[in-house]
């Protein structure tokens, strides 16, 4: 850690093994259970005792700014533009071009985000939907088989039938024009230049072509760029070079994103898509021609006095997120503490109820009606509380939260598996970023246009369209934006920011996020103690238990109170900034390669 010119913290280690190779035929939502990508393991390992919480933490604090990042060339990158007197925005531009280059399997130019943005200037807190959308020709039966039956996971995904139409471009070039500085040509240089001279490989990035060599050698250019000219996978430490990447950038630098959606980019992307071997999709020049990115108003839930605000419809997170928190107010959970059992118990159950809610309701608000307000009112959270009261919860069930209009609907038969990153950046401005990114399973669709890979989103919807006779809401359809948990948040106090944090890990970001608002609110943990907490999560009745720490410690007792657990490699991906005045604290996952950087 250095204290001149800036402070960083940089954690590097041994990677773990990825991904499980495929998920069983019938699965459906409780099939969130395959990891989207693994973590490296924690530099500080928290050991196996009761007490959860590692006794000595270090934060890193700035005055000025402060960028948090799950890659070190990437926060190297937007810390680069801001001291150069680059803003928040600028920042943002840089950070996910390089995440595109030196993390591919987890977010890019082919895939799509969620971005939460304080606007200092004007005292405005907005967000931005860059999620991807269905083709105009997509049926219902997209992803089912000849006989109606769901297709398996890998079946749908590897291949040009998975990919939706990209936002991330349009995202960064649309909220630049707004709220960027600097000239946007400026902001591609740094990454050219690396993509041309070439780039270390980094240890997760080597797992994670490890892990997944043979869906990634299905086709050529895929398999030519992450494996070396003897056929072997990239190893860490590996130079590449990506000349295609670079070009890309190169003419989005000066001609826009037109040449993504309308032009030479855009045909690249639909030729490989509609020609990919065994698995072609319908994806097509009017689906690119006519995107569009969509601001909303963030969601937000009131705990503890914290105003908690979040992406709405097409993500569940806010309301997933905030539908924990609102369960669970009226208990004490700073008198339980970390260890507590019976904290546990309170936590797990407010995310099942939550979960139910989740998979009845949540889809993209532009084609399916939805009770949003509804499902963070003050009184329903609080009758869904009560039954928090006695036991574990033996039956979860959706609520009946208030609607303005008759609606019937079928429980969620989705699977989301995303390779995700987050970052956060707060600017000298005061202008705060909490953008989560994604291109959905680790590698996306395998296939690659332009030096970058194609996300698969489109297996975000449900496979099925109806169950018992009732329509499925997150069902695809054309135009439709399937549904998300990516959860990037900022958490209001008195009227300005007080944190933002996000994480990557497919419906599991959900329970890490609030684990982490609570563990900080309730718990009154530092940030980056925070972040480091051991991962505990129940979404469908099942406590997952993150292994190789103290949550293990917890496994007896939660069977005790009847729950069934799981001990398993849990990846989030945490980055945070804490804003306490002009104090800044960051915080960076030890799970990943994760960085902090302020000054």
């Amino acid at each position: 850690m250095k204290h001149a010119g800036f402070l960083r913290i940089l954690v590097l280690a041994a990677v773990l093994p990825l991904y499980v190779a495929a998920l069983p035929a019938n699965a459906q939502q409780a099939a969130d259970s395959v990891a989207p990508e693994s973590g490296t393991e924690p530099t500080t390992q928290v050991p196996l005792e009761v007490n959860l919480v590692a006794e000595e933490v270090e934060e890193i604090r700035s005055s000025n700014w402060m960028i948090s990042t799950a890659n070190p060339v990437a926060s190297e990158a937007g810390a680069a533009v801001l001291r150069g007197g680059g803003n928040a925005i600028d920042a943002m531009v840089a950070v996910q071009l390089m995440l595109g280059l030196v993390e591919p399997q987890s977010s890019g130019l082919g895939g799509g985000a969620f971005l939460l943005y304080w606007d200092a200037a004007n005292k405005r807190l907005t967000t931005f939907d860059g999620r991807e959308t269905a083709p105009m020709a997509a049926t219902p039966t997209l992803f089912q088989d000849e006989t109606g039956q769901p297709l398996k996971f890998f079946d749908a995904v590897v291949g040009g039938r998975s990919v939706g139409v990209p936002g991330t471009p349009l995202l960064l070039e649309a909220v630049h024009g707004r709220y960027g500085s600097l000239p946007w040509a400026t902001l591609f240089d740094s990454v050219i230049s690396l993509a041309e001279a070439g780039f270390k490989v980094s240890p997760r990035l080597a797992a994670s072509i490890a892990a997944d060599q043979e869906r990634l050698a299905r086709f050529e250019d895929t398999k030519a760029y992450f494996f070396r000219n003897d056929g072997m996978p990239l190893q860490a430490g590996d130079a590449r070079t990506n000349a295609a990447y670079a070009e890309t950038l190169r003419m989005l630098s000066t001609q826009g994103t037109d040449i993504f959606y309308k032009g030479s980019i855009a045909e690249e992307i639909i030729n490989v898509v509609q020609s990919a071997p065994g698995n072609p999709g319908v994806l097509s020049m009017s689906d690119l021609a006519s995107y569009r990115l969509k601001e909303r108003a963030p969601v937000c839930v009131d705990y503890r006095g914290y105003d908690v605000c979040g992406m709405g419809p097409p993500s569940s997170g806010a309301l997933t997120v905030g539908q924990i928190l609102g369960t669970l107010r009226a208990y004490d959970l700073k008198g339980l503490g970390p260890n507590s059992p019976q904290a546990w118990r309170l936590i797990g159950d407010a995310s099942r109820l939550a979960f139910a809610d989740r998979g009845r309701y949540m889809a993209d608000s532009d084609f399916v009606p939805m009770p949003t307000k509804g499902l963070i009112a003050d009184g329903y959270l609080a009758n869904r509380g009560v039954l928090l009261r006695e036991n574990r919860l033996e039956d979860v069930t959706p609520g009946e939260p208030a609607f303005d209009h008759a609606l019937y609907q079928a429980d969620d038969a989705s699977i989301e598996l995303p390779s995700t990153s987050h970052f956060v950046i707060r600017d000298s401005a005061g202008n705060v970023v909490s953008m989560t990114t994604t291109i959905e399973n680790g590698f996306g669709s395998r296939l690659m246009a332009g030096g970058f890979l194609l996300n698969n989103e489109l297996t975000d919807f449900s496979f099925k369209t109806h169950q018992n006779g009732y329509p499925i809401a997150n069902r695809v359809e054309p135009g439709k934006r399937p549904r998300s948990s990516m959860s990037p948040t900022i958490v209001m106090k008195s009227g300005v920011p007080y944190l933002a944090v996000g994480s990557p890990g497919g419906s599991r970001i959900i329970g890490y996020v609030a684990k982490t608002l609570i563990a900080h609110i309730d718990w009154g943990l530092s940030l980056q103690a925070a972040i480091n907490l051991p991962n505990l999560v129940n979404r469908f009745g099942t406590y997952d238990l993150e292994l190789g720490t103290a949550a293990e410690s917890l496994g007896p007792a939660l069977e005790a109170l009847g729950y069934k657990v799981d001990a398993r490699d849990l990846n989030s991906g945490l980055q945070g900034i804490l804003i306490d005045g002009d104090k800044l604290r960051g915080g960076a996952d030890p799970r990943r390669e994760g960085i902090v950087i302020g000054e």
